[in-house]
């Protein structure tokens, strides 16, 4: 049955994208939507919900998924399916509660997922080999939950925000040891966005936006999903659910693939859109999902130049780094746990390490990856493929002086790629609600914006974009079925005090 189905799937998505590239290009339509990941599907499906089905949605790729990026590794014969970023449902429903409407999505299109367990189910190491500092593991997950709770208090008091470092700091919580970074380090850089709660390094993080996005996704007494994280290991890959959901109601002609947008010009009577491949595009309404990497590093160019209350909101947020480095070696000879953590005198060092090769994911695959987020990620991706091996195989053998060489090994590069520009959005401390209202604002009526970033509650999830994806939609109906288009926007984002006096003498 396993089998049946993935043929099948497999078969009615080719006959999409191979119908759509044969398709002539659209044109003179109610809305573009620019961008075919989780955001932009949701918000085609809520447009043909509300009767609009006059859209288009372009891509740059021949397929829907935005970030979630599968790819088959491994040497010939042993090779399986994994994903270069989204890799986990974060928060599934605790009971008849709040659902993750991206869990319900792989339900219904029958994802394969297995529980991916964080925290019970890991070893630990340091430079000098194998060392079992779990009682700062444990001390680490509690210093989290007390900046949690005092975060929530602080956000009640109205009282102003802080860097997450920052914030350890004042609580008297700061790691001092190796060991406890590298705790830290899970908790906050990767933990929470494999989760993604993060991405980034805690002065890099908001301390208050970090609280809420944790408690809206895994606490259900804060309104959140569950504390449970799902990983895909579907050989069809996690954007699966996407592209499947595409297939429920779009047609050939409501699609055009492998079109990377170069240039959108817009005024108040509509929006013109041109790509690299030659084609004019023209509509009413258009809505841009592209990440806020892309947005900040204008490759894009916008015509006239989008206001600078908009800019403010897009370079005000951090675009964040995560790259997994896979590794396949002939025999297993590492931890028999799901995780592995490494603490090295440098924060950030490879830390973070997964063996796919083990009974609840691809066992006899051979495959072990590691992770490095927020400043790591840029270096790691200037590297090419021998320095890369040999940086990550020296910390490796500090782990097992015996590891012999790799015999494959794939990372993805984000930040480099005018596609992406980096994984997943995070909310820094000087990041201000009303920098979200307006990173959310529509301009002159006709030009919209939506994707995880625009997500006041899950930003960073997939989940984030799925809802903005709904609720940008949604406003699009409205203002075409009944003319409410504005938005209200906050051209000037303001200290709620202001400075002394002695400075602005």
């Amino acid at each position: 049955m396993s089998l049946f189905r993935v043929s099948i799937g497999t078969v009615l998505l080719s006959f999409l994208a191979g119908a759509v590239a044969q398709g002539a290009p659209p044109n003179n339509t109610k809305v573009l939507i620019l961008g075919g990941g989780m955001a932009g599907i949701i918000a085609a499906r809520t447009l043909h919900e509300q009767g609009i089905d006059d859209f288009v949605v372009v891509d740059a790729k021949t397929e829907f998924g935005g970030r979630m990026i599968q790819k088959p590794f491994g040497v010939t014969g042993r090779q399986v399916v994994v994903e270069m970023g989204a890799n986990w449902i974060q928060g599934t429903q605790d009971g008849d509660g709040n659902a993750n409407p991206v869990w319900q999505l792989a339900q219904k299109h029958n994802l394969s997922v297995v529980e991916n367990d964080l925290y019970g189910s890991i070893s630990f190491f340091d430079y000098n080999g194998p060392n079992n500092y779990s009682q700062s593991f444990a001390a680490s997950m509690v210093a989290f939950t007390n900046a949690t709770v005092a975060a929530g208090q602080r956000l009640r008091d109205n009282k102003v925000d802080m860097d997450l470092r920052s914030a350890y700091s004042y609580l008297g919580i700061t790691p001092k040891t190796p060991q406890e970074e590298a705790c830290q380090y899970y908790q906050v850089d990767f933990e929470c966005k494999c989760c993604f709660l993060t991405l980034a390094s805690p002065s890099q993080t908001s301390w208050l936006a970090s609280a809420w996005n944790y408690n809206f996704t895994y606490v259900p007494e804060a309104g959140g999903y569950s504390d449970v994280n799902m990983m895909s290991i579907d050989p069809r890959g996690f954007a699966y659910i996407v592209q499947a959901e595409a297939v429920d109601f779009m047609k050939t002609n409501q699609i055009l693939f492998n079109q990377t947008v170069s240039s959108i010009s817009y005024d108040r009577n509509g929006v013109t859109v041109l790509t690299q491949g030659g084609y004019n595009l023209t509509a009413d309404h258009a809505l841009v999902t592209f990440s806020a990497g892309v947005l900040q590093n204008t490759d894009v160019v916008f015509q006239p130049a989008l206001p600078d209350w908009k800019r403010e909101a897009i370079n005000s947020i951090e675009m964040a780094g995560y790259n997994k480095i896979f590794l396949q070696f002939n025999d297993t000879f590492w931890f028999d746990t799901e995780m592995g953590l490494y603490a090295d005198v440098e924060r950030g060092r490879f830390p973070v390490w997964q063996s796919l090769d083990h009974p609840n994911f691809f066992p006899g695959s051979g495959i072990i990856f590691v992770t490095v987020t927020g400043d790591f990620s840029p270096y790691v991706e200037l590297m090419n493929t021998t320095q890369l091996q040999d940086e990550v195989m020296e910390v490796l053998r500090k782990m097992y002086p015996d590891a012999p060489d790799p015999i494959d090994i794939h990372i993805p590069t984000w930040g480099a790629n005018s596609l992406y520009r980096g994984a997943y959005s995070n909310w820094g401390a000087s990041f201000v609600p009303g920098h979200l209202d307006n990173l959310r604002a529509n301009v002159q009526d006709h030009l919209w914006f939506a994707g995880e970033a625009t997500s006041l509650e899950h930003f960073g999830y997939l989940q984030g974009a799925y809802l903005e994806g709904l609720r940008v939609a949604t406003d699009i109906a409205n203002c075409i079925n009944h003319g409410n288009c504005s938005v209200p926007v906050d051209a000037t984002v303001t200290n709620a005090q202001p400075y002394s006096d002695t400075l602005l003498q």
